[in-house]
């Protein structure tokens, strides 16, 4: 059995399911998705279910905030919904050019994807991918994204040698990331 959904006290149904690439019981919590726990296959659904019995109240704190993300229009159940792949490739190749140019950046390829998990990532080899769905956000995180990406091309971890440099840019980064991430909830395939 690969998945099954057991009901967790003071939370309600929860899906559980078998994960080749889980080397640790992951619980998340998606909009009208719900709760999901992601088990390693050496570990039993007994297991899994009073691990996530314990990290109930965390369970419910995040069930409550995508439940206010989704009233306060966070949320959107598309949200590739009404973007033009082809203008937003154009705009963001654009900014990325012109952001690079002016803070002194280089990097290899661009690509511009549909992503589901991120919003932009910069390979070893410097290439830069960024997600068509950026072109929905206000304009300072579309910079701050593309700014992190770049900044990734001389620095290749979260260090606090990342952070600073990111500083430098965008003033505060790690208030920047929070901003994000309450975008973040519509970036998921549903």
């Amino acid at each position: 059995m690969n998945d099954t959904i057991i009901e967790i006290d003071g939370v309600g149904p929860v899906l559980f399911e078998r994960s080749k690439r889980a080397k640790r019981i992951s619980i998340s919590v998606k909009p009208l998705k719900g709760v999901r726990v992601a088990v390693p296959y050496r570990l039993s659904f007994k297991k899994a279910a009073q691990f996530a019995q314990i990290k109930a109240d965390w369970i419910k704190i995040h069930l409550e905030k995508m439940k206010q993300y989704e009233r306060q229009g966070y949320f959107n159940s598309n949200p590739a919904d009404g973007i033009d792949r082809e203008e937003a490739k154009t705009l963001l190749t654009m900014r990325l050019k012109q952001l690079a140019k002016n803070n002194g950046f280089s990097y290899n390829r661009v690509f511009i994807r549909n992503q589901k998990t991120r919003w932009g990532s910069c390979s070893s080899k410097n290439n830069i991918s960024l997600n068509m769905k950026l072109v929905k956000l206000p304009d300072e995180l579309i910079d701050y994204v593309i700014l992190h990406e770049l900044v990734h091309t001389h620095k290749k971890d979260h260090s606090k040698a990342f952070w600073a440099e990111m500083d430098k840019f965008v003033g505060n980064g790690k208030k920047m990331a929070s901003k994000l991430k309450r975008h973040s909830i519509g970036l998921y395939e549903l």
